[in-house]
């Protein structure tokens, strides 16, 4: 198991956990504020399906302990619904996991998907298969699922993601001949395919490698060491420096500031005047759009 379970707990759930749990631990919510539609049963029906979906679902080769379960949100706003089975929509995901030694999560995934478009009747059963398309909507669930598991892995273990990247890799190639957009990687350069395609090239290993080392050798340590663990993460903004210099623009470079900004800020604001000023100068010029969050660095 990955997850951190004392020794003792981890026996007594070898004896008396007969059953595992599955992999995600979802919470879905379903919007519908520009929908005039007043039977809103069936958008209740949908949400259930997906989180049945999501959840009940194996979607890792491990055993994971109901504790153990990824923690992920599904916010799924409805644009535009034809009031049979055709939904426009858009759709946030988040994903967490727990820090060592607190009762903090911290945010892996944080991401916006602007074209999450799908089918879907009242009653349908979600059919999914990894050798082929059978429809959208299970197509970005399963996207998503792998995903989310694979960035978690990747934060316990290096490069512990792969696999599950490869098996999202499979659904992108899979949806290339579908009718709804966001597989391809002509129709833009932030979609389902640009991500999946970062987190497989070799050429951005090292933000790979930049989330474990935050994580295991950064964030858990802090409950022990918080300069240490502090200090360990002040020493990788360099390496996310690099990176941005190679590979400017890319979309995995902004998932990670999506997620991490917030943290950043929270976790360096404890450094040193010398250091606070260091990583502002280094975080602004990596991530603009949040430049108003690590205006605190400078002014703390």
């Amino acid at each position: 198991m990955k997850r951190y379970i004392p020794l003792l707990i981890l026996l007594l759930l070898t004896f008396t956990v007969k059953t595992e749990a599955q992999d995600l631990n979802a919470r879905v919510q379903i919007l519908s504020p520009q929908v005039q539609n007043t039977n809103k049963r069936p958008l209740e029906v949908l949400q259930a399906a997906i989180r049945d979906f999501l959840n009940n679902r194996k979607w890792s080769n491990d055993n994971f302990g109901s504790q153990e379960r990824i923690d992920c949100n599904f916010v799924i706003n409805i644009l535009e619904w034809d009031g049979s089975s055709n939904f426009k929509a858009e759709a946030q995901i988040q994903s967490a996991r727990p820090v060592y030694g607190s009762s903090f999560n911290s945010t892996v995934l944080n991401l916006s998907d602007k074209d999450f478009a799908f089918t879907y009747s009242e009653g349908q059963p979600l059919d999914y298969s990894d050798q082929n398309y059978v429809n959208n909507l299970s197509s970005l669930l399963a996207y998503y699922a792998y995903i989310i598991i694979g960035m978690d892995y990747d934060t316990f273990s290096k490069m512990g993601g792969s696999q599950y990247y490869a098996r999202a890799q499979n659904v992108v190639n899979n949806a290339q001949n579908a009718a709804f957009i966001g597989w391809k990687a002509f129709e833009s350069m932030r979609n389902r395919y640009w991500l999946v395609e970062n987190l497989t090239n070799k050429d951005y290993n090292p933000i790979r490698e930049v989330l474990y080392e935050y994580h295991r050798n950064g964030l858990d340590l802090m409950h022990d060491n918080q300069n240490k663990g502090r200090k360990h993460i002040l020493s990788l903004l360099p390496t996310l420096q690099k990176i941005d210099k190679q590979k400017q623009g890319a979309m995995v470079n902004q998932v990670f500031f999506t997620s991490k900004a917030n943290e950043l800020v929270n976790v360096l604001s404890q450094a040193s005047p010398q250091e606070r000023v260091k990583s502002y100068n280094i975080l602004s010029a990596l991530d603009p759009a949040n430049i108003t969050k690590y205006e605190i660095l400078r002014k703390n």
